[in-house]
């Protein structure tokens, strides 16, 4: 399998109850990111937690090859909405080899939330982990 095409699928638990219960009992760490499709052109919607590592924020998928990096990736610009605030921004897609430590403090970060550090030993290489830096949206 390529880097391109590794991902992990959330059990069935995860996908239909735990993105549900994470909005509500992990309020204080999760954001909601919006992007458009690649192919629909609709907005997704997605819970994520925002890396804050040394001054920038960066956006981590522990699943891999997930279809909102995919789609941010194609788009190159999204939202994040926490606690009623919405923030436009544009992604820049982090090269593999800069990516261990930021994957190291994601864990030390969010490690403890179901699945996390399971999805990192399942699929190790950091090339497996699309990382975008958080930048401001150039309006």
């Amino acid at each position: 399998m390529t880097a391109e095409s590794r991902y992990l699928r959330p059990p069935w638990g995860a996908r239909v109850i735990g993105n549900r219960m994470a909005k509500l009992f992990a309020r204080s760490v999760l954001s909601t990111l919006s992007v458009r499709g690649r192919k629909s052109g609709q907005w997704r919607k997605v819970p994520v937690a925002v890396l804050e590592h040394e001054g920038e924020r960066y956006l981590i998928a522990p699943r891999g090859q997930t279809e909102w990096s995919r789609n941010l990736r194609a788009a190159g610009s999204g939202r994040l909405t926490r606690k009623g605030r919405v923030e436009e921004f544009d992604a820049v897609e982090v090269p593999v080899a800069e990516r261990p430590p930021l994957i190291e403090d994601y864990l030390s970060q969010f490690g403890k939330f179901p699945t996390v550090s399971e999805t990192f030993r399942e699929l190790p290489e950091p090339a497996d982990h699309p990382t975008f830096r958080i930048v401001r949206h150039s309006a």
